[in-house]
C-alpha cells in the first residue's frame, strides 16, 4: 500500500500502519524507559537487563503490552483484574513498621527458584505481598509503592510503540544527551513551531543533533516539500533519522549539501567539478578500503554507547532507509565480486551522491527558501549569517544553542546588519507533574534547563536601502520639532521681565 503513487504523503502509509511488520522501526517501552530497534526475525534484542526475540511482535497492533517469557519469547499480556480484597486492607500509618529485613519470608533462594519453574513474575509479586507480614499494617499508598517497586524488579512488562518526534526525544535526552546538544523535547516543539514547518515548505537544515531535527521536520511535513540539509564532515549523520522508519517517499524530498562549499555557492564560484574532484581521489581500490574503514571506525566512535540507534553504520549514507541492503556491501567487496564490480558499484553510488548535491545547490541558488533551522556543535553566528542569504523575505528562522552567551552575540550580529525584525532569545521552562489521586504534585526533579533558541523573521534588505532618503528628512523634522519648544521656553523669561 505504500508505493501507490508518485505523490509522497501519510495517506499510502496509514491503512497498514497500525500492524508491526518485519523490517519496522518501533519503540520498546517499559515504564520510563525508551529504546529505538528495529524488529527483525531472530534478532536477539537486549533491553533493561533482559534479552529477548521479537518474532512475535509482527502482526501485532502498536501500542500492544507483551510479557517476556521463558526462551526469550513476547507473549502479549491479558489485562487481569485488580488484586483481590486481601491485598485492600491497609494500616492508618505507618508509624511501627520497622525495616529491619526480617519482614519478608521468602529469600533470594525461594524466589530463584519460583523463577526456574516459569512462575511469571505477577505471580512471584503476588506471593512476596502474601510472605510479607508488615504488608497489611502499610498505608494504602505504601501499599500501592511496594507493589509498583517489586513488579518493575520482577516484571518484564515491554510495550512496542511507533516512533514519535516525542517518543524519540524523550529517548535521547533521557539516555544521550550529549548527541542531540542537550536538547529538550519542549524546546524541539517550540522549534518546529517557530520556524513555522509545515507541509510544502522549503527549508534549510544545519543541525549535527544526529538527525533527530531533521527526522521531526520530515514527520511535521508529511513527505511534502523539500529539505535540503547542510551537513559537516564527510556526510550527514542521520541515526535519529532512521529510527523513525520513514517511507522512501519521504526521502525523494530531501537533500544535503557539503557545508564547506556554501562560501563558493554565496560567491557565485562553485561548479559541478568542485563536487566532481572528491571521488575520483578515492576511486581506488586501496584508498576506498582504507576510507571505509575509516569511516567505519568514526562511525563506531560517535555510536559506541547508542544504544536506542538500531544500525550504527548508516548514517553517513545519503538514502538511510536503503543503507540497510548496502551496509553488507561495505564489509567484503571481495565475497560479492571481483574489485571491479565493486568500483563500479562504488563509483555509481558516488555519481548519484553527486546528482543529489548538484541539485541541491540549484535549490540553494534560487534563495527562495521558506525557512531556516540551525542546531548544531558550532558557533551559531558565522552559520547564520551566510546562511540567511539562502532565505525568502518574510520568512521565520530558529537557532539552537545549548548555552546563551553564543546566541546574546549572535543577537548583538543580526541588529547591527538589518534586514531582521521580531528577533528575540527566549528559553522554555519545563516542570513536569504527578498526578494522582490525592498525590498531585510537582516532581522533586526537574531539568535545569533545555537549551536556549534565537528566533527572528527576514525582510528585504533593499528596501531598507532605498528610503535612506526618507530616513533623512525624518531626521530633518524630527531636528526641527525639537529646535520648537527650546524657542518657546527662552520666550517666556522675556515676558517675565
Amino acid at each position: 500500500m505504500e508505493g501507490s503513487g508518485e505523490q509522497p504523503g501519510p495517506q499510502p502509509q496509514h491503512p497498514g500502519d497500525h500492524r508491526i511488520r518485519d523490517g519496522d522501526f518501533v519503540v520498546l517501552k517499559r515504564e520510563d524507559v525508551f529504546k529505538a530497534v528495529q524488529v527483525q526475525r531472530r534478532k536477539k534484542v537486549t533491553f533493561e537487563k533482559q534479552w529477548f526475540y521479537l518474532d512475535n511482535v509482527i502482526g501485532h497492533s502498536y501500542g500492544t503490552t507483551f510479557e517476556v517469557t521463558s526462551g526469550g519469547s513476547l507473549q502479549p499480556k491479558k489485562k487481569r483484574e485488580e488484586p483481590t480484597a486481601e491485598t485492600k486492607e491497609a494500616g492508618t500509618d505507618n508509624r511501627n513498621i520497622v525495616d529491619d529485613g526480617k519482614s519478608q519470608k521468602l529469600t533470594q533462594d525461594d524466589i530463584k527458584a519460583l523463577k526456574d519453574k516459569g512462575i511469571k513474575g505477577e505471580e512471584i509479586v503476588q506471593q512476596l505481598i502474601e510472605n510479607s507480614t508488615t504488608f497489611r499494617d502499610k498505608t494504602e499508598f505504601a501499599q500501592d509503592k511496594y507493589i509498583k517497586k517489586k513488579k518493575k524488579k520482577y516484571e518484564a512488562i515491554i510495550t512496542v510503540v511507533k516512533p514519535s518526534t516525542r517518543i524519540l526525544s524523550i529517548m535521547y535526552y533521557a539516555r544521550e544527551p550529549g548527541k542531540i546538544n542537550h536538547m529538550r523535547y519542549d524546546t524541539l516543539a517550540q522549534m518546529l513551531t517557530l520556524g513555522n514547518i509545515r507541509a510544502g515548505n522549503k527549508m534549510i537544515v544545519m543541525e549535527t543533533c544526529a538527525g533527530l531535527v531533521l527526522g521531526a521536520m520530515m514527520e511535521r511535513m508529511g513527505g511534502f516539500g523539500s529539505i535540503i540539509q547542510l551537513y559537516p564532515g564527510g556526510g550527514p549523520v542521520r541515526a535519529a533519522t532512521a529510527c523513525f522508519g520513514f517511507p522512501k517517499s519521504f526521502l525523494n524530498g530531501l537533500y544535503e549539501f557539503p557545508l564547506n562549499k556554501v562560501d563558493s555557492l554565496l560567491h557565485g564560484t562553485f561548479s559541478a567539478e568542485m563536487l566532481s574532484s572528491e571521488p575520483k581521489d578515492s576511486a581506488l581500490v586501496e584508498e576506498s578500503n582504507g576510507t571505509l574503514e575509516e569511516k567505519q571506525a568514526s562511525e563506531q566512535e560517535n555510536e559506541d554507547s547508542m544504544a536506542e540507534a538500531p544500525e550504527s553504520n548508516h548514517p553517513e549514507d545519503q538514502e538511510t532507509m536503503e543503507t540497510i541492503s548496502q551496509d553488507p556491501e561495505h564489509k567484503g567487496p571481495k565475497e560479492r565480486g571481483s574489485k571491479k564490480d565493486y568500483i563500479q558499484e562504488k563509483q555509481r553510488r558516488q555519481e548519484e551522491q553527486r546528482k543529489r548535491h548538484l541539485e541541491a545547490a540549484a535549490l540553494l541558488s534560487e534563495r527562495n527558501a521558506d525557512g531556516l533551522i540551525v542546531a548544531s556543535r558550532f558557533h551559531p553566528t558565522p552559520l547564520l549569517l551566510s546562511l540567511l542569504d539562502f532565505v525568502a523575505p518574510s520568512r521565520p528562522f530558529v537557532v539552537y544553542c545549548q548555552y546563551k552567551e553564543p546566541l546574546l552575540e549572535c543577537y548583538t550580529k543580526l541588529r547591527e546588519r538589518g534586514g531582521i525584525i521580531n528577533l528575540r532569545l527566549s528559553e522554555t521552562w519545563l516542570r513536569n507533574y504527578q498526578v494522582l489521586p490525592d498525590r498531585s504534585h510537582p516532581q522533586l526533579l526537574m531539568s535545569g534547563g533545555g537549551g536556549y533558541l534565537l528566533s527572528g523573521f527576514t525582510v528585504a534588505m533593499d528596501n531598507l536601502k532605498a528610503d535612506t532618503r526618507l530616513k533623512s528628512n525624518a531626521s530633518t523634522l524630527e531636528s526641527q520639532e525639537t529646535e520648537e519648544p527650546a524657542a518657546k521656553k527662552r520666550k517666556c523669561p522675556e515676558s517675565d521681565s
